[in-house]
């Protein structure tokens, strides 16, 4: 069974060679052209006047594209239709596009973009989520969960705590920008190669602002260099853009950003302040959380809801809360629309409630791991939201990582380090994750496929998940060949397209091998059971029940050497007239949510991790090192641990990033200050440490999941916190007097020397 096995990605060798072609990568189209977008300079403003005629002027320079030339909707809002295409009479945020010239090649574009005459009344906007919170500017009403009595139990405590804690976001930095393609028939059908997540989505968004049914576009999305929910929704527009500069001028046209400009127009993660308050008991043990949430949202609301929905579902992360009550709104300034990132929204609020474990650790002047353990879930326990936890496998990760980093002899090992270093401290944290798995709008968890073998017997696979480089592929071809019982060799992977497979949902929320694997697999069984009529009477059996298919024969299974090959069987089945093309399809059971009540069965299952992190701080420069990392992660049986492995180490050091070092810094005009490399920091092999070690949970299927696999793509981004945790041990250390560390997210040089000499100075006042 190829299903379990280290089998490299399907495009590896592509990969390392650079011959793996994304859209942009194409064979260029005699004729086609290019798109470049004339941008607003203000974050808020009222556009007064579009004079496009000096840039038509140019040689050159076929259209430029305004809202006027929209026949369908000038609409892309995923779920709300709140925003525009191209403003008509609002500016909302700085670089917002106001029109796009269309030219025969790029330089040509970018020029005539310069010459269109804007004029705009500049309005005072709104750039914080304190202002916004002050100005009640918010997307849609607030969302409530809650459990218990938290006011109650807050005055009952024995120790209180209110706190605030803000966090800056973080940009996707793929390295593909976004890119579309758009080529005409001339019939009234456009062909779509888009980098997009959501293939069907995009589809959906370019009808609509053509005003033309769904059925004259198929989008492609053939493969793409990095996603990270960052093409989610947000690939929308530009395809919608380009197909507009193919409708109007009967030509291919393209669109494709470079870093500067996707790094201005595009969402972030959401940027968000907490607002709580806390009681706990003396042994350290949660009695109660009252808590705000407020995420910077952006000028429109994009998936803010859903994503301050997960960050309510996930506020908890590992710990029984009796007593608590989240209230999440999705703040509306004039910046970019924030958008899906890995975690979508769980990775804001775990770190909250890890912030908020080490404080309480650090009040009582117990160890923080010590705390952690006192407040784990138990197996049978109920979430705030109303689901029952089974299979809760916290315990067995925790203790695992525990060994696996010898955590206490190396605690003991820096507290002797840290007191004979004055200038360098070195911390070490462990923390866990419990993630859920499932799209919380329950009607996404569905996936279809489409397989189809030829005389040959060769294959094509076709699914709706989409390649971002996260080895969907590699394990759809393992679950189709285990399934079929075939070589791995035989199938051909297509890309994903609309025409093949309609209605997708967006590979997100880790559920593409969960959703597209079932779907895949249910293709196969209808194929195999069509094969195994035809393979009985060759094999002169009167039943096709009790067949085997495996290692490229079908046989029968009492009787193993009673077999005939694969391509017998596809090549009889074509002469008696059978069908060698299939669909599959696939839904998620017995999930649920209600909005009004806050309550549900959300998610299918939960994945499970820790890991332990150990740094190493100079007081002089802020800077750390990572000393070494140890991570247990539960990711069920895996498809492919080759995969999997590679999955943790990427979110794990993409979540480092975040919080250590991605310093995503808005100017006081709303203008984006950081839009390239040069001043917007992302981790690189430089800060990976020696030593790095993943352990997958063995002997850990998972229930009703594609051959017992758990998902890997956003849980790994989480246990980076680890990471956080560990610096503000080692700024603890700095002072002889037990106190909490206020550590500034993300924790740049600037923020970790902040932190210590805070940590000093009461140190020092206590000590006077």
């Amino acid at each position: 069974m190829t299903v379990g096995k280290a089998i490299k990605h399907e495009s590896a060798i592509q990969h390392v060679t650079g011959s793996a072609v994304y859209v942009d990568d194409r064979v260029k189209i005699e004729g086609m052209l290019t798109c470049w977008p004339v941008l607003a300079k203000y974050a808020r403003a009222k556009v007064i006047s579009i004079n496009t005629k000096p840039a038509l002027a140019m040689d050159g320079v076929l259209t430029v594209i305004t809202a006027k030339d929209i026949e369908g909707k000038n609409n892309t809002g995923a779920i709300v239709s709140d925003e525009v295409l191209l403003a008509e009479t609002n500016i909302s945020y700085a670089n917002q596009a106001v029109a796009w010239v269309v030219a025969e090649n790029e330089d040509i574009a970018r020029k005539a973009a310069r010459k269109v005459e804007l004029e705009l009344k500049e309005l005072k906007p709104i750039l914080t989520i304190k202002d916004a919170i002050k100005q009640k500017s918010y997307h849609g009403e607030p969302q409530k969960m809650a459990r218990g009595k938290a006011k109650q139990a807050l005055k009952n405590a024995e120790n209180t705590m209110t706190n605030e804690f803000e966090m800056s976001g973080q940009d996707h930095f793929y390295l593909e920008t976004h890119a579309s393609w758009v080529i005409p028939d001339n019939e009234g059908n456009y062909t779509v190669y888009s980098s997009t997540q959501h293939p069907s989505e995009t589809q959906s968004t370019v009808a609509h602002v053509l005003g033309i049914a769904s059925n004259r576009v198929v989008c492609i999305s053939p493969r793409m260099g990095g996603g990270f929910g960052g093409k989610e929704s947000q690939a929308n527009p530009f395809a919608a853009i380009a197909a507009l500069a193919a409708s109007k001028t009967g030509r291919a046209a393209r669109v494709r950003l470079n870093r500067e400009l996707d790094m201005k127009l595009t969402g972030k993660r959401h940027p968000l302040l907490a607002k709580y308050k806390l009681g706990f008991s003396n042994t350290g043990k949660i009695e109660a959380l009252d808590i705000n949430l407020y995420s910077d949202a952006g000028w429109s609301t994009d998936l803010s809801h859903a994503i301050m929905q997960r960050s309510l579902f996930h506020i908890d992360n590992s710990y029984f809360i009796p007593n608590i009550s989240i209230t999440g709104y999705a703040c509306k300034t004039n910046k970019t629309s924030q958008t899906a990132f890995r975690g979508f929204g769980g990775p804001q609020s775990i770190v909250i409630i890890e912030n908020i474990i080490d404080d309480i650790a650090r009040t009582l002047d117990i160890a923080a791991d010590k705390i952690r353990e006192t407040n784990f879930y138990k197996e049978g326990q109920e979430t705030h939201y109303g689901q029952v936890l089974n299979d809760v496998r916290l315990e067995k990760v925790w203790k695992l990582a525990k060994a696996n980093s010898n955590f206490s002899r190396r605690k003991a090992a820096i507290k002797k380090f840290n007191a004979a270093n004055k200038y360098k401290k070195r911390g070490l944290a462990i923390t866990p994750l419990k993630f859920g798995i499932s799209f919380t709008f329950t009607i996404l968890n569905q996936a279809g496929a489409f397989i189809l073998i030829y005389t040959d017997a060769s294959i094509q696979l076709n699914h709706g998940g989409t390649e971002m480089g996260q080895g969907l592929h590699t394990k759809m071809l393992q679950v189709a060949a285990s399934s079929l019982g075939v070589s791995y060799e035989r199938f051909r992977l297509m890309p994903t397209a609309t025409d093949k497979v309609p209605n997708t949902s967006a590979t997100a929320a880790s559920s593409g091998s969960d959703l597209n694997g079932q779907a895949v697999k249910a293709a196969c069984e209808t194929l195999k059971s069509r094969l195994a009529n035809v393979a009985a009477n060759m094999l002169e059996l009167n039943a096709p029940e009790d067949l085997s298919f495996e290692n490229d024969f079908v046989s029968a299974k009492n009787n193993p050497k009673n077999k005939v090959s694969f391509n017998d069987v596809v090549a009889r089945a074509y002469f008696e007239q059978v069908s060698l093309s299939a669909t599959g399809y696939y839904r998620t059971p017995n999930i649920y949510f209600d909005n009004e009540s806050g309550k549900g069965v959300p998610f299918y299952y939960f994945s499970y991790a820790a890991a332990v992190s150990e740094v190493e701080i100079d007081a002089f420069t802020g800077m750390f090192k990572l000393r070494q990392v140890d991570i247990v992660h539960d990711v069920g049986k895996s498809l492919n641990p080759h995969i999997d492995k590679g999955q943790i180490e990427g979110g794990f050091v993409q979540g480092l990033g975040w919080l250590t070092m991605e310093d995503f810094i808005w100017a006081d005009n709303g203008h984006v200050a950081t839009f390239a490399p040069s001043t917007y920091k992302i981790p690189t092999i430089a800060e990976i440490p020696e030593h790095f070690e993943i352990e997958l949970l063995e002997k850990s299927p998972q229930a009703g999941v594609i051959y017992g696999s758990k998902a890997i793509g956003e849980p790994p981004f989480m246990i980076a916190i680890s990471v956080r945790e560990a610096l503000k041990d080692a700024i603890a250390s700095f002072s002889d007097k037990n106190q909490t560390v206020n550590l500034a997210l993300p924790a740049t040089p600037e923020a970790t020397l902040a932190a210590i000499e805070k940590v000093k100075a009461i140190d020092e006042i206590k000590t006077s």
